[in-house]
């Protein structure tokens, strides 16, 4: 769904490296990428990798 904002292990901003991460991803090696944008630690790596867009499928079922 949406990015958090911190990694819910140790508590670093992520939410701003989002965008930048999905965008580079799709040209370039996720892992260079991580690296490059200062992703170090694993349990923030699998925030950004493990993260799927569903909000598109979600958003027809909303109600009015």
């Amino acid at each position: 769904m949406l990015i958090p904002v911190r990694c819910f292990s140790c508590g670093k901003p992520i939410g701003h490296l989002y965008e930048k991460f999905k965008k580079r991803s799709k040209k370039e090696d996720p892992a260079k990428v991580l690296d490059d944008l200062g992703v170090d630690r694993y349990c923030c790596r699998r925030m950004l990798i493990s993260q799927e867009d569903y909000l598109g499928e979600i958003i027809a079922y909303k109600r009015y």
